[in-house]
């Protein structure tokens, strides 16, 4: 039986995340070296610039969340018509659920 991959299903809030953080740091960036930002003779686009490469930054933790989210939601198939279902995506799998699923200690008894 084959599964129909619904795309962007898992992790909407992550790639949302991920998405308004690229675009906020893009124009922060942007702005700060192209626009001339003085207020009472101080610049302000060092601090445009250096804003957005961290929110470029933080992006980059959204993409990991979800792409880490939709591994397990892929659905590969090989040119030949046969499901992947080798090591790398076995370990995928379980990589990614040891990141959904915390673990319980076990208190000392």
């Amino acid at each position: 039986m084959v599964q129909k991959y619904d795309g962007l299903s898992h992790c909407k809030l992550a790639l949302a995340f991920a998405v308004t953080m690229d675009l906020l740091g893009a124009i922060s960036l942007l702005l700060g070296v192209f626009a001339k930002l003085e207020i009472q003779g101080r610049d302000f686009g060092d601090l445009l610039v250096y804003s957005g490469a961290l929110l470029v930054l933080f992006s980059l933790a959204g993409w990991v969340l979800w792409y880490s989210g939709n591994i397990e939601g892929l659905h590969l198939q090989k040119e030949f018509g046969g499901s992947v279902d080798d090591a790398v995506n076995r370990l995928a799998r379980s990589v990614s659920r040891r990141i959904r699923i915390p673990r319980t200690r076990s208190s000392p008894t």
